[in-house]
């Protein structure tokens, strides 16, 4: 039974292609960000050491951002509801997988089919939000479709702590591979079809559009500072964020939880807010440079170690790391629709790789300082931190030094 392919009322926007998108969204980020709450109970059980923590977590940044070029090509060769809906099934797998896996290979091969599952969370959204809502709109809707994974975090902390009151990490990776299977029905059944005119495009002319994308002046200005700051807030929030509130912190493990369900409730924040303040003022990367370097403020602050302001500075963390998110609706706006999918996608695969290499290095450099009672040494996460930090600092400066020209100001609505 295919999708209804009547186009949905305005008012049936949100129910008929926002809704389902974000039920996708909310499991991606879900995944993306559990670890870090039972990392204790992965070490214990499989016997991690913080590099393979770190390796185990960031492969689901590797197959995500592995599979993005293709991605994008079949996002705007198929449309979104077709593809998310098909890789969502490997995401249940992969969940699967990972609840009945007794060893770190397993652990990883589940966590692979997982990133791989869920790559098309976001981008396929965005596809269909660029198919279905007014360009003025993108900001704002954007915005939203990230909140809802900003609630996949919120349930990763709190709600996943209480679960395993009642069962293990096993039985809260079981109910996920069924939650994932049941969003794929859903997006499948429910999401209607886009009518548009029937275009006979070759594999060639889809690939010559990843070429136009990738040498765009307008991508290269934008990208490596958008991408540094998404990358180095997916690293952390995705799982440093725990160890670090507790042995830099000093939070016991339901404090650990309740600040990064606070944490996530920052970042919801950050997404409706940034994102309204981005469309209603008309100028989205002006948001972005004013957000990202109040990031860079505040991770400058944890990188010392003010340990007394973990409240306030993770939560500042968690809104302004919501920032780098902006950048995806003003390149999308910058190409044609139909290269749309291939625009978000090649930005997401440049994030998604320096996601997985950063969350893994930043491992391996905690990993340089002895264990101390089964605690990680502040001199280590001042090291890891300091060197995310120092990265997204020199691709700001290559952003303000480079994006000066009319074709950048007209992007920013000056």
């Amino acid at each position: 039974m295919p999708a209804p392919s009547v186009p949905p009322r305005p008012a049936q926007l949100w129910l008929a292609v926002f809704l389902p998108f974000a039920c996708g969204y909310f499991l991606s980020y879900l995944y993306r960000v559990v670890n870090a709450v039972i990392a204790p109970d992965l070490v214990a059980d499989i016997g991690l050491d913080a590099s393979d923590l770190g390796l185990l977590t960031s492969t689901y940044f590797l197959t995500f951002a592995a599979f993005q070029l293709p991605l994008g090509v079949l996002l705007d060769r198929y449309g979104p509801r077709r593809v998310e809906a098909l890789l969502l099934l490997f995401a249940a797998a992969g969940a699967w997988v990972f609840a009945t896996s007794e060893s770190l290979s397993g652990l990883i091969l589940g966590r692979a089919l997982i990133g791989f599952g869920v790559s098309a969370c976001l981008m396929a959204a965005f596809k269909a939000f660029v198919l279905w809502f007014p360009s003025t709109r993108l900001p704002q809707v954007n915005g939203f479709q990230m909140a809802a994974g900003g609630l996949g975090a919120l349930s990763a902390t709190r709600p996943v702590e209480f679960a395993l009151g009642f069962t293990d990490w096993r039985g809260v990776f079981t109910v996920l591979a069924l939650l994932t299977l049941g969003v794929a029905l859903l997006i499948y059944f429910v999401v209607p079809e886009r009518a548009s005119p029937r275009q006979e495009v070759t594999l060639g002319d889809q690939v010559r559009g990843i070429g136009r994308v990738f040498t765009s002046p307008l991508f290269w200005r934008i990208a490596p500072w958008t991408v540094m700051s998404q990358a180095s807030f997916l690293s952390i929030q995705g799982l440093w964020s725990g160890p670090w509130l507790r042995d830099v912190g000093g939070f016991d493990r339901p404090a650990v939880a309740t600040l990064l369900a606070a944490v996530s409730v920052a970042m919801i924040a950050g997404f409706v807010a940034l994102g309204t303040l981005a469309q209603r003022s008309g100028r989205p990367l002006r948001v972005a440079e004013f957000g990202v370097l109040t990031f860079i403020g505040v991770q400058l602050l944890l990188v010392i170690g003010w340990a007394d302001l973990a409240w306030p500075l993770w939560l500042l963390f968690g809104f302004f790391g919501t920032v780098g998110i902006l950048p995806y609706a003003v390149l999308s706006q910058r190409f044609p629709p139909e290269l749309a999918g291939r625009v978000n996608t090649g930005l997401n695969l440049l994030v998604f790789v320096c996601a997985f290499a950063g969350q893994w290095a930043m491992g391996a450099v905690i990993d340089l300082w002895p264990v101390v009672d089964g605690h990680y040494a502040q001199e280590g996460y001042r090291a890891a931190f300091g060197m995310m930090l120092a990265l997204q600092v020199v691709a700001t400066a290559w952003y303000f030094s480079s994006g000066r020209d009319r074709a950048t100001e007209r992007a920013n609505g000056g």
